[in-house]
């Protein structure tokens, strides 16, 4: 799943977009630069958009060979034809794997936790997120600093992905230790998002 010469970009949705304009957008973004998954990061509850939302999304991203999960939903990911399910809760990764088939994709974002992020690869995730790496408004403000990132590289094989609150400088501070950058509202709020990921990219791979 990880490049060993580079990070790779996982790109996470919005938690609200209109429709009939997203999918522009993200066929833009895809097109730009290499893409190895997109994660739907819905905050709506309602099944019906949700599956709107991955309808559209699945047909831009299964169309170039991008990997698409969802935020929480394992019974969606199932149903919806996704290849696989993104968690937020350790304690659900085994019963996701059970749920979804070896061949899913179950991925857990594990806060700040080295803990977390062990327990969630010993119950078979394929890759642990940390984070936020960056100060963001939201959370408790605790950071995903570069030590844990450093740690991880060094002493666990399962991929391990950075996410929030992103720029260049961290990229690049954390692009020798991390496999994966998760990247949301640092390109969607851009005023052009296919120049801000493809500055994004260029600082990965540099």
């Amino acid at each position: 799943m990880a490049d060993p010469e580079h990070p790779q970009i996982y790109l996470v949705t919005p938690p609200a977009f209109d429709l009939s304009s997203f999918g522009k957008d993200l066929e833009a973004v895809l097109d730009a630069v290499p893409v190895a998954c997109l994660r739907l990061a819905l905050a709506s509850h309602d099944e019906d958009r949700i599956a709107r939302a991955a309808d559209l999304c699945r047909e831009i991203t299964h169309a170039r060979d991008v990997a698409m999960v969802i935020g929480n939903h394992v019974l969606l990911a199932e149903r919806l034809g996704l290849d696989g399910v993104h968690l937020s809760d350790p304690h659900g990764v085994r019963a996701a794997r059970k749920t979804l088939g070896e061949e899913a994709i179950v991925g857990l974002h594990a806060g700040t936790s080295r803990h977390e992020g062990m327990n969630g690869g010993e119950a078979g995730a394929d890759y642990v997120c940390f984070g936020p790496v960056g100060a963001a408004a939201l959370g408790d403000g605790a950071l995903a600093e570069r030590e844990l990132f450093d740690w991880w590289s060094k002493m666990i094989e399962l991929p391990v992905v950075a996410e929030g609150a992103l720029d260049e400088a961290l990229i690049r501070d954390l692009a020798p230790v991390s496999d994966f950058f998760a990247f949301g509202e640092e390109v969607w709020s851009a005023d052009d998002p296919v120049a801000r990921i493809k500055t994004f990219h260029a600082t990965m791979i540099a």
